[in-house]
């Protein structure tokens, strides 16, 4: 009998432990929960709920922690995103699986009859910064400037306005497809990053970046000394400044040519002077690491994003 009473008891402690597991988990669960309900009723008394937007885009729309679209949710704009960061624009414009994930968020948006108020499209980034971004500068000791302009043409106004426009077809189509018109379009250019060699908290070990220095440092951009430091990074940031202003004006010149075909949906925020450049360090006031804002650099890029809704 004792020797048969053992296995029970210890059958009995199991199910003693799975239940107090499961009522802790409850337990939690509904703390998140009561919780989760404060915030959103104290939200929604603070705010006016302005409405829903459609999101596609990079980590600019998707930072850990805090990003452009989470300060449009506080300002009291409701999000239905599937931004995801490191994802270049042309996937977003050409890969079906991509196309397809946006798809199914409009089917989200229509099957709770709702509209958007805009679609708002964050990319380019990408494209551009990380492993390729050398290929957009010539070596210190090749005597030509540090632009390669033939790579930089080839890629901001052939490879990067082919893939915005296609993207803008692509939510327009969706947009007509599942509402019955055309939405409000709006597409937002990047301000002028300072190539400082800093990653996401620092970039050190696994955490990603930086993304911009790394090049900069190949082409022989870089210097060992203080003071040649601080130098390179006045020159290497008035290159990225040339970099971004190209890509700004493509954006405008697109929507503009996209207007002359009747397609004035769409709109380009330029965000150059938004957050701060100056060096040699208030500018990390708004600059998380190099390509990223702090959080009040987002809600000041929310801000420009909100006014364009409006």
């Amino acid at each position: 009998m004792a020797t048969r009473s053992v296995p029970r008891r210890a059958a009995a402690a199991s199910r003693a432990h799975a239940r107090r597991s499961y009522d802790a988990g409850a337990a939690l669960a509904g703390f998140v929960l009561r919780q989760r309900r404060a915030a959103l009723a104290a939200a929604a008394a603070a705010k006016p709920r302005l409405g829903l937007l459609i999101a596609e885009g990079d980590s600019w729309f998707d930072y850990p922690f805090f990003d452009a679209l989470g300060c449009l949710e506080a300002r009291g704009f409701e999000i239905e995103s599937v931004a995801h960061k490191g994802d270049t624009l042309e996937d977003m414009a050409h890969d079906p699986a991509q196309v397809d994930k946006l798809t199914r968020a409009f089917e989200k948006v229509k099957a709770r009859g709702q509209k958007p108020r805009a679609i708002l499209l964050s990319g380019g980034g990408n494209d551009i910064a990380g492993d390729e971004f050398a290929l957009l500068l010539n070596h210190t000791r090749s005597g030509l400037p540090r632009i390669n302009a033939t790579v930089v043409q080839g890629i901001v106004d052939e490879r990067l306005r082919t893939a915005m426009a296609s993207l803008i077809g692509v939510v327009t189509r969706l947009a007509e497809a599942h509402f019955g018109e055309r939405v409000r379009v709006i597409v937002h250019g990047y301000d002028h990053a300072i190539p400082d060699g800093r990653g996401y908290l620092g970039g050190t070990w696994i955490l990603p970046g930086p993304w911009l220095e790394p090049g900069f440092r190949r082409k022989g951009y870089v210097f060992a000394r203080a003071r040649e430091r601080a130098t390179a990074l006045a020159a290497n940031a008035v290159v990225v400044r040339e970099l971004i202003d190209r890509y700004n004006e493509m954006l405008a010149r697109l929507v503009r040519d996209l207007a002359k075909e009747g397609l004035g949906h769409v709109r380009h925020v330029d965000l150059r002077g938004t957050l701060s450049c100056v060096m040699p360090k208030a500018y990390r006031s708004d600059w998380n690491d190099e390509l990223h804002p702090t959080r009040s650099g987002f809600d000041k890029v929310a801000a420009r994003l909100a006014s364009a809704i409006h």
